[in-house]
Parts: structure tokens; sequence; C-alpha cells
């Protein structure tokens, strides 16, 4: 079996270049026989690449670096008839995939041991016109921030560079007259933002889809009615409350596996694709159900939000014991 690492040298602190070798050894422990490819500043350098050696026919493409890479790969493969599965080492910035998938995030030579434990999952990625996404797509004033963030503050700051940027633009929010279409209705109006996840992890958040369940087959769609700089607040007060914000008369938060986006008038709806412009609306969102094979900390991940018919019977009991253990001992502590 042949593996493939793409790793992107000058994500997070540049963290990949001293521990290529580490991880190569790592993943030909788990089997495979393992090389790696440096991207470059090109366009599309990690995409090409994962492209290539799926069609050469690699059984494993190990992407390494943040949110943008995964998604630069995935796009490499997400339409060939057979593809290879795939491995995530977080090296960004947010890394909100590899949160959802339970992968350590602060350090890449212990995320790569998870390829170890040979544990996968089957997992739904999102069609957005011609691209792909694996983790959320988004629109209007508030995801637009992701693009005013300089790459030399996500390196030096991390996620505090979005905290920072999204106080900033705050007061200049307005919202979008925008028409949404959704599997059990339509929502036809002024929005701050609607966001399509696939899991419950979105800007380092896990409240936001608080009932997002990983390889279900559907999206978690969530539009933000027209708000104020208080409304926006408050609704940010209640995410970070247990995602009670899913409550509120200003969101509407369902599941659907398809969704169709376009702007009233002359408006402009941007598109974000795992942080990184996507393009305009008008377009369409299809949920690929099972479309790829990836490694995860499965068993870290919390039954709830695993599609449990995508595991095997003895992995699905093996969490039911595991979590009951741990309900107990909760109790034993209060």
């Amino acid at each position: 079996m042949r593996a493939r690492l793409i790793y992107n040298p000058t994500s997070g602190h540049e963290t990949m270049n001293s521990n290529v070798g580490d991880i190569l050894n790592i993943i030909e422990e788990a089997g495979y026989e393992a090389s790696a490819y440096r991207t470059t500043p090109k366009k599309n350098s990690a995409k090409d690449e994962a492209r290539r050696v799926a069609k050469e026919g690699f059984d494993l493409v190990v992407a390494a670096g943040g949110d943008g890479t995964i998604n630069e790969v995935v796009n490499g493969i997400a339409d060939l008839d057979k593809r290879p599965e795939v491995a995530i080492i977080p090296a960004g910035t947010t890394n909100d995939y590899a949160r959802a998938l339970k992968i350590p995030r602060d350090d890449v030579v212990e995320a790569a041991k998870v390829i170890l434990k040979g544990q996968k999952l089957p997992v739904d990625i999102g069609q957005a016109g011609k691209r792909y996404f694996i983790n959320i797509a988004g629109g209007g004033s508030m995801t637009e921030l992701t693009y005013e963030v300089p790459s030399a503050y996500k390196s030096i700051l991390g996620y505090l560079a979005y905290l920072v940027k999204g106080a900033e633009m705050l007061p200049r929010i307005s919202p979008i007259d925008m028409h949404i279409e959704y599997d059990d209705g339509i929502f036809d109006g002024k929005a701050t933002m609607f966001l399509i996840g696939l899991t419950n992890s979105i800007g380092g958040m896990e409240q936001i889809a608080p009932n997002s369940v990983i390889g279900d087959g559907t999206f978690s769609l969530i539009i933000v009615k027209e708000t104020n700089l208080r409304d926006l607040v408050h609704l940010i007060a209640l995410v970070l409350n247990g995602g009670r914000h899913v409550y509120n008369p200003k969101v509407i938060y369902t599941k659907t596996k398809k969704i169709s986006v376009k702007a009233n008038d002359e408006n402009r709806v941007m598109v974000n694709l795992d942080g990184e412009y996507g393009g305009d609306a008008p377009m369409e969102f299809t949920n690929l159900h099972n479309h790829l094979n990836i490694y995860a900390n499965v068993d870290s991940i919390p039954l709830k939000a695993i599609d449990s018919s995508t595991l095997s019977e003895k992995d699905a009991g093996e969490k039911i014991i595991e979590e009951e253990k741990n309900l107990d001992k909760e109790k034993d502590t209060k």
C-alpha cells in the first residue's frame, strides 16, 4: 500500500518542516510505503498533487496543514470514481475538522499516530457548484471576516486573529437580502449570515451546530436573520452558553440534504468554503453521503456525534460500554 504525505510548510508556526521524517516513519509503521510532497505557493499545489497520486492508485493521502490545505486535497480527489482514504494532520489556525474528529491539534506527530489506531469513518462532504467542502460553507457579512485576516496575523496570533478582526467588523455588519431554499422550507428576506455545517465544529466552537452528526447524510443549516449589533452579541453569548442560540427567534436551525442560495435584487452574496472564498451565489449545495473514508480518533468522539450505522457492531458496542462507564464515573463524582 502506498501513502503520500502532502504538507504545507508555512501552516501554523511551520511545525511540519522539522517533523516530516517522524511522520513518514509513523505512516510506514501503519503498513504503508510513504513519501512526501511539500506544497508550493503555486495555485492548487495541494489539490493537483492529491489528484495526481489518486490517479496513480495511491491508497492513502495524508493532508497536513490548515483547513485550506485539507480543502484543497479533498477538491483534488472528490470527483474521482476511485478515491484514496484520507488522514489529517492539523497544522493551521482553527483546525475545525480535526477538532470534530478528535485529532490532536497541538502536536503534529501525535496527530499522525491516529493512523496507527486504524480507526476510520465514512464521512459526508458538501458539493457547492463545481467545488467541494468538508466542514463548513457560509455566506453573509459575518463570514467575510475570514478573507480580511492577513496570513501573517493568522500565523502569529492564531484563532485570536479571528476574534480581533470579528470584533472590529461587528459595527459595520449589514444584513443581505437573499433567498434560501432547503428541504423543509424557504427563507426569503434579509439575513446576517447563513452557515452550512458537516460537523459541530465551526470557527473554533463546538456549540454552533449542537446536534450535528458526522456521516448522517445531512447538513446542519443555520440562518441568522436580520440582526443589529446588540442581537449579535446576545447570540454569541447563547452559543457559548451551551448552544442555546438555536432556540432564538432570530435563528433558523434545521437539518437538510440540499440547499440553494441566491441574492435578491442587486445584492452580492460571497460564499465561503472551509474558510476560503468559493465564488458568489447563486449556488446549490448538495450533501455527498459517506463520500470519503477518513482516519479519526473514533474512541474519543461522542457516540451521539457519529452515525452509528457507519460503525462495525464491535466498535459501536465498545463505544456504548465506554460511554456508560463515563456516565457512571460522573454520577460517582457528584
